[in-house]
């Protein structure tokens, strides 16, 4: 059954569940008619783009594929050290520290003896590399191109914005839906979280790389139907990673850490934060952790964190590792702003000046952990009431495809 039939995916990157309108996003809105809607649809934790593309790639939750988040905490030469993961050598970094990458297989894996796997990506290097950070398959992104086995190929060649969606949108519709057929084909564009990092939530800027998404979506749709009038059998989801909030504060954990008498830990790397927007994952070694935990109480009640998880608390949410000792969650107020959207978060500083008024996403914010998932084969319709996740998308495509559902933490969605 695998070579009979398709799968398609399409991400759009930071596009929360209640900016699907028929006002902002009017072919999304109308497409949501003719398609499953999934109603509760949730994200992981941390809410960001990194960890989101690996669950959405293998169906499960971090505890399981192994990656953390946005950032992430590494140890070398008995330290802690935090790498970004959107670098295009964090896989290498990685490698050298755990021996590997992904410790599940991802969906590239899955279908590589049986119709293989193509990505278009215009986010950033890493969440494109770890839709298939074993090269099964083959990835398109703008900072290099990866065949089966390795092999570097050309550049994507466009630009990181909603011109370069538009661009790749073409591409794939033309080389990878009309062309080379892959049984599972995901395209990934990089706007509107592209462009909120830097405007603020329903501005005029943010509704316009809306409308751009939309454009996208709909010339896929249209690629889509055109093969299924010629025979084609061709499951298309469409969806996002996580929605926004806006920045309304920021702190320096590592500077707050320090002033409570961790800097000497802090600078041997026994302790270390990774900020994720707006949370942060705090490692600890065996010499670290029980001086980090012995402030977790103190973060609890200020009032740049809405909530601190460790142990079962952690767990809960689907996400444990090795060296992660606990996760805040950064606070929120309930403040709208200037164009009427609620909810003003703290952020983690991470190094770099902080846009306040922009959008931002990482946590447990009522919009932030709230993408969209819409399943459209034809056939399915209405509004799925049950939650659903990120995990799910890939053993929904493993079922349409007949191969084996082993090793998911998501379940397949109830199609027609």
């Amino acid at each position: 059954m695998a070579g009979s039939r398709r799968a398609v995916f399409l991400c759009c990157d930071g596009l929360g569940r209640d900016w699907v309108r028929p006002e902002t996003t009017p072919f999304l809105d109308e497409l949501r008619g003719a398609s499953l809607w999934c109603g509760e649809h949730g994200a992981v934790f941390p809410s960001v783009t990194r960890v989101s593309a690996a669950s959405i790639a293998t169906g499960c939750l971090p505890a399981q594929h192994g990656l953390h988040g946005n950032r992430m905490g590494l140890m070398e030469d008995g330290r802690i050290v935090v790498r970004d993961v959107g670098a295009p050598d964090f896989r290498t970094h990685m490698r050298r520290a755990t021996g590997g990458t992904l410790l599940v297989p991802s969906i590239a894996e899955r279908v590589a003896k049986a119709g293989g796997f193509i990505a278009f990506s215009n986010v950033s290097p890493g969440a494109a590399y770890f839709l298939d950070p074993e090269h099964f398959g083959h990835i398109h992104h703008r900072a290099g191109s990866f065949a089966p086995g390795g092999e570097r190929t050309g550049a994507l060649g466009v630009t990181h914005d909603s011109a370069g969606d538009w661009a790749m949108t073409q591409r794939f519709c033309t080389e990878v839906l009309l062309d080379a057929k892959p049984a599972v084909a995901f395209m990934w564009i990089c706007d509107p979280d592209h462009t909120l990092h830097e405007v603020p939530l329903g501005s005029p800027a943010h509704v316009d790389v809306l409308r751009q998404a939309d454009r996208c979506v709909a010339e896929v749709h249209r690629t889509v139907e055109r093969l299924r009038a010629q025979g084609e059998e061709i499951l298309l989801l469409v969806g996002s990673d996580h929605g926004h909030e806006t920045i309304g504060d920021s702190i320096d954990i590592e500077d707050w850490l320090a002033a409570r008498g961790l800097k000497a830990l802090l600078d041997a790397g026994d302790v270390a934060v990774a900020g994720q927007g707006t949370s942060a994952l705090l490692y600890a070694t065996d010499r670290g952790r029980s001086r980090l935990l012995g402030v977790v109480e103190e973060i609890r009640r200020a009032p740049w964190a809405a909530a601190v998880l460790v142990d079962g608390d952690l767990a809960a949410k689907g996400f444990t590792a090795d060296g992660v000792v606990a996760a805040v969650d950064m606070g929120r107020q309930d403040e709208a702003n200037p164009y009427g959207v609620p909810g003003r978060r703290w952020m983690a500083k991470e190094g770099k000046p902080v846009p306040i008024g922009c959008g931002q996403h990482g946590g447990l914010g009522p919009d932030e952990t709230r993408p969209f998932l819409m399943v459209n084969d034809g056939r399915s319709s209405g509004t799925l009431k049950q939650p659903t996740s990120l995990v799910d998308i890939a053993p929904t495509i493993s079922r349409f495809l007949g191969l084996p559902l082993e090793g998911f933490d998501g379940s397949p969605l109830p199609l027609s």
